[in-house]
């Protein structure tokens, strides 16, 4: 079990466009198909990004303003975003607006999903930016700025994720077919406090299940006072502390501490205010018999056709 308090001095700027900035929470075992990163994204500037992809899945809750995911998609302060593996979105055009640099803030959950692909680390992702600049450069779509593609010696560009996936695994990105045809966005206001069975003063809202894995959402709420003892025996459950303080295995939690209970363990919670935290379980990844044929080698297809 990991139990990890937020650390405010511990911000990267690992964005490609520049305009965000990670403090990385919690993190799975690379090179494992159900690899994980969990972070806290802050916007500190005008952001904008072309439509694209990814061959992993991603879980998203803005905690302060809403975030613009573009063609209409727009998760709302405190609601509940489900990317599927495989699914495009954009264009972004997400501006500061009235919020200052720093204000705006999401927790991110991206991991390996049901295809077995599995989720590149952030310390790979580096290694691979640092090794592809010393042949060429990232670049905007225009090139005349740094953005999100890779434009190699010969002046040809591509989507900037596959040359790194390419230049750490020696192969090339598969990018599964997405099993959902739109982004998931849940608002947890509209949903039920219901009570935890066998737990006085402890309530929850279920929001969802998604893809064969049956990764869920919930929220978990426990009044002043309240004690909850929790164990799951398959899945890794992920919860990060929304509001309140308590205590988790005798340590105290407080507002952004991070959770990670592995299967089996058993966790311990403890409120002595009114406790909230945001719950994602990760149950394992199975291998199918037969690996599915529904994919593409190509982040946009048409797009990178136009690239030339």
């Amino acid at each position: 079990m990991k139990i990890v308090p937020f650390d405010d001095n511990n911000w990267t700027m690992d964005h490609p466009t520049g305009a965000i900035a990670f403090n990385q929470l919690l993190k799975g075992t690379p090179d494992s198909p159900d690899n994980f990163m969990y972070t806290l994204g802050r916007q500190d500037g005008d952001f904008a990004m072309p439509p694209h992809r990814h061959n992993f899945e991603q879980i998203r809750l803005p905690i302060r303003g809403a975030m613009n995911h573009g063609r209409g998609v727009v998760v709302g302060e405190g609601e509940v975003g489900y990317f599927p593996e495989g699914l495009a979105y954009g264009p972004q055009d997400d501006p500061l607006g009235k919020f200052k640099p720093g204000e705006r803030l999401q927790l991110v959950l991206q991991f390996g999903g049901a295809s077995t692909y599995g989720f590149m680390s952030i310390e790979q992702r580096r290694q691979a930016w640092n090794a592809l600049t010393k042949t060429g450069k990232f670049v905007s779509k225009t090139g005349d700025s740094v953005g999100p593609f890779y434009q190699r010696p010969d002046g040809k560009k591509e989507w900037g994720l596959n040359s790194i996936w390419q230049n750490i695994f020696g192969v090339k990105l598969k990018y599964p077919r997405a099993r959902y045809k739109l982004p998931i966005i849940a608002d947890p206001k509209c949903f039920n406090w219901l009570r935890m069975a066998d737990a006085e003063g402890v309530d929850h809202k279920y929001m969802g299940a998604f893809s064969e894995r049956a990764v869920w959402v919930e929220m978990i709420r426990l009044r002043p006072g309240a004690t909850w003892s929790s164990q799951d025996p398959r899945a890794r459950r992920l919860f990060v502390v929304l509001s309140g303080e308590g205590a988790a295995e005798g340590q105290a939690i407080r507002y952004l501490t991070a959770l990670q209970v592995e299967p089996g363990e058993l966790l311990h919670l403890s409120a002595t205010e009114e406790l909230q935290l945001f719950l994602i379980g990760l149950p394992p990844i199975e291998f199918p018999a037969v690996e599915s044929d529904r994919y593409d080698l190509e982040e946009m297809p048409a797009e990178s056709a136009a690239e030339g």
